[in-house]
């Protein structure tokens, strides 16, 4: 069994994160697969156009196994950082 991550922002979720899920799945028959999603702000600071819950909600709908939150300063830090 293997463990896999995403890190993403998915604002909002579309059919091509759907195909990536798909086929890591189906590369993968026996993985977990891991989400780790910003919170209600993206990358940039701006309003996600999901909530977190929603977001949350959607990703398990979607094949995902578990979902953890990046929190906001993590996720809103410039990259050199």
């Amino acid at each position: 069994m293997k463990i896999i991550g995403i890190i993403t922002e998915y604002n909002p979720l579309h059919l091509g994160h759907i195909y990536q899920i798909n086929k890591i799945k189906e590369l993968y028959p026996n993985s977990i697969i891991i989400v780790i999603t910003n919170s209600c702000f993206t990358q940039r600071g701006e309003i996600s156009i999901l909530n977190k819950w929603d977001k949350t909600k959607i990703c398990l709908e979607n094949n995902i196994d578990l979902v953890i939150e990046l929190p906001f300063a993590y996720a809103t830090q410039s990259a050199d950082i």
